[in-house]
């Protein structure tokens, strides 16, 4: 992360060890270069600035990845799970009081001219919140279906919240985004197997593992042995496959939003499906080897949505025909 060029430019559990809860009141100038820096110095920031990204939603976005990051961290930073309970309470009440023209912190100050401009509704932050309280009570999951509610909370605000930013606010639309942001999210869960139960959250469904003859106890035993069994392989390619049906549902939203939008959607689906065919190509083992995109996938799948959008227009009934290739 960059030096701050202000002293109190600080990321989320620092911001709060200088100031606290209840820190002194920032004006709309100062919140908006706090979001805009906290957006912009973060290394996960690829698509937030997208160079594709109109200047007059430029701000908008850095103040909806702030509040993102916010609940983020005060899930996953503080090492205390009560306190992050406690702490997610009161950024709740943060989203309640800027509803009520009631704010002093800087994200919500900043983010208060966004809620207003674009109609941005107050549950998708509640929900957003919701997904990160359940991260401190619930650290595994049953079925696949409990695993989609969880992503309705995790997820699929933040597709909804980038909609409305757009202009976008109808339900069929509401519906494509949501099976693309809880695809994006399970692609994330099957690439970090390993790295979620270091921090005790396992969110491979139990009741897949059974069907496949596997347990949260063989699961210990490959993480311990450094590679994943064949139980475990047929599990992952069961959950690979039904990650990929929900990116078909949600592919043809790209064909529904103006050019520059499709772009960063079809960035983001086609980046999540390389990711699954890397998970395939090493045989569904992210025990062994986590999966990722070097610098040459990137910019691969950046070229290939860049050519979409060019003959998009010329060739549109073709989109859902060649959604995987």
């Amino acid at each position: 992360m960059r030096q701050p060029a202000d002293s109190r430019y600080l990321p989320p559990i620092d911001f709060l060890r200088r100031f606290g809860t209840d820190g002194p009141a920032w004006d709309i100038e100062e919140s908006s270069a706090y979001t805009r820096w906290l957006a912009t110095s973060h290394y996960e920031n690829f698509h937030v600035a997208s160079f594709l990204l109109p200047k007059r939603l430029q701000q908008h976005f850095f103040n909806v990845y702030a509040f993102c990051r916010w609940a983020d961290d005060l899930g996953d930073e503080t090492g205390d799970r009560a306190r992050s309970l406690e702490l997610l309470a009161w950024w709740r009440t943060g989203v309640e009081r800027m509803y009520a023209g009631q704010c002093a912190h800087p994200v919500f100050v900043a983010l208060t001219g966004s809620v207003n401009e674009h109609r941005l509704p107050r549950q998708l932050f509640l929900d957003l919140i919701h997904a990160f309280e359940q991260d401190q009570r619930i650290s595994s999951y049953r079925t696949f279906d409990e695993l989609l509610d969880y992503c309705r909370y995790s997820a699929n605000p933040v597709g909804r919240l980038i909609l409305r930013l757009w202009g976008y606010a109808d339900a069929e639309r509401d519906r494509l985004s949501d099976a693309t942001c809880t695809a994006l999210q399970l692609t994330n869960f099957w690439q970090d197997v390993a790295r979620d139960v270091d921090i005790n959250r396992v969110y491979v469904p139990g009741h897949v593992m059974e069907i496949h003859g596997y347990s949260p106890e063989a699961l210990r035993q490959d993480l311990g042995s450094g590679a994943a069994s064949h139980e475990f392989r047929a599990v992952l390619r069961d959950l690979v496959e039904r990650t990929h049906a929900l990116f078909a549902v949600g592919l043809p939203l790209v064909a529904q939003v103006e050019p520059r939008l499709a772009v960063d959607l079809d960035l983001f689906s086609r980046g999540g499906l390389a990711v699954l065919r890397k998970i395939e190509k090493q045989n569904y083992d992210t025990i062994r080897c986590r999966p990722r995109l070097g610098k040459l996938d990137r910019a691969g799948v950046m070229t290939k949505a860049l050519g979409r959008m060019l003959l998009r227009g010329s060739r549109p009934g073709r989109e859902a025909q060649h959604a995987f290739r």
